[in-house]
Parts: C-alpha cells; structure tokens; sequence
C-alpha cells in the first residue's frame, strides 16, 4: 500500500470521514480507498496553441499524468474520483495524444474511476470509467462547485491558493462541513483563498493546507 496515511500527508477528518491531504493537492480516504484529484485541465497547452493564444510549453500533461501515477502507486488506491475540469475543453480530451490515452487508460485499468463534470467538460469523454454531475460516497458528497449551504462536500474548481508567511501557494481549505481542492494540473493558475467567493463559502474555524513536500496547515487568512 505504500505510503497511504503518508508520513508528509496531513490527516483531518470530514463528517467522521478520515481524509489525508497529500503533497501533491491529491485527498486520500483510506477506509475507502480513493484518491480524489481535482481540475487536471490535461490538454491545457494544446487547447491554448488551437485558440491562438499563450503557447506553453507542452510537457503539462505528461507532468500532470506522471504525478497521478505516483499517487497512485503510493496509495495503492482502487478507486479514483476526478472532480471535474480533468480536460481543459471537450476537444482537449479529443485531441489527448496516443501515449497520454495509453496511459490514462494503464492507470484507470482495474479500478473503479469516475469522472465528475466540471465547467470546461460538461459533458462524457470518450476515455471510459464513469461519467456523473455529482457522487455520493459514505457520508460525503463530491462535485464539481461547492454549494452554499452544503454538508460533508468535497470539491474542486476554484484552484484556491493561500500566501502565509512567502510566496502563494496551491492549499486546501477545510471547514467542518466541506473541503475544496487545490487544481492537480500543471499551468492552472489560481484563486486568492481572500477573495469573497471563497470567503463566503468558508465558516469561521477554516482551514488552509498549503500543499508541497511538507504540506502545512493554517487557519484561513482573512481580508
């Protein structure tokens, strides 16, 4: 199983839920076996080049994959739940290279994978696994957007960051009734975890984890 509780992943625990805050932005929940991962956006560079726009360099998706099979192989994880976003746009997810169809396809082989629809992929990607607007799984609920008013919810979409102390950098953040994900992809840019929206949908005892090799926990900067 290697590391699955992690000696560098942060425990915390949602509607009784034990839930492990990895470095990589990834959330694993043990009991379960799943790894949950959030706003991939594989095909970003390819999606800007067709649109005429930023070139980027076109590595992003094979770091993105590279890091989902490390999690993978770290856990042990036998089923996986991408919160939406996995693909830039419906056509990034066509245009996806042989290799990279390969891989994912290694990856997802013999375990249970569901893709949430997120904003940029509404709708299913011929890639298999299962495709859904939202999934209940024990106590928690997980889709795309984070609901006002919503319990025991794990999401994704606002790629949020927090700056604590240096540089801003990719966090979780945790309240007693939800947990929003960091973006797992490469070139994804991100949301100031000050910014309203995020402030709005954050009860008072929040929690930011901020990811990277020793992910640290922090009460919720305030505006």
């Amino acid at each position: 199983m290697g590391d699955h509780a992690g000696m560098t992943a942060l425990p915390f625990t949602l509607h009784g839920a034990l839930l492990h805050a990895r470095p990589s932005g990834a959330l694993f929940w043990a009991e379960v076996g799943l790894l949950v991962v959030s706003d991939l956006h594989l095909g970003k560079s390819e999606r800007l080049a067709r649109r005429g726009g930023s070139l980027l360099p076109p590595y992003e998706t094979d770091e993105t994959l590279a890091k989902l099979d490390a999690d993978l192989e770290a856990t042990g994880a036998a089923r996986v739940i991408c919160l939406g976003d996995s693909f830039d746009d419906l056509q990034a997810a066509g245009a996806l290279a042989e290799k990279h169809r390969l891989w994912l396809a290694r990856m997802m082989a013999g375990r249970e994978w569901t893709w949430i629809e997120g904003n940029h992929d509404a709708g299913p990607v011929d890639i298999g696994g299962t495709h859904r607007a939202e999934m209940a799984l024990g106590p928690l609920t997980f889709r795309h957007i984070a609901q006002e008013g919503a319990r025991a919810e794990v999401s994704g979409h606002y790629h949020p960051k927090a700056r604590i102390g240096g540089r801003a950098r990719a966090c979780f953040l945790i309240d007693r009734d939800r947990v929003i994900l960091p973006a797992y992809g490469h070139y994804t840019g991100g949301l100031d975890c000050t910014d309203a929206a995020l402030q709005a949908l954050m009860g008072p005892e929040a929690r930011v984890i901020l990811i990277g090799p020793r992910p640290v926990m922090a009460p919720l900067p305030r505006p």
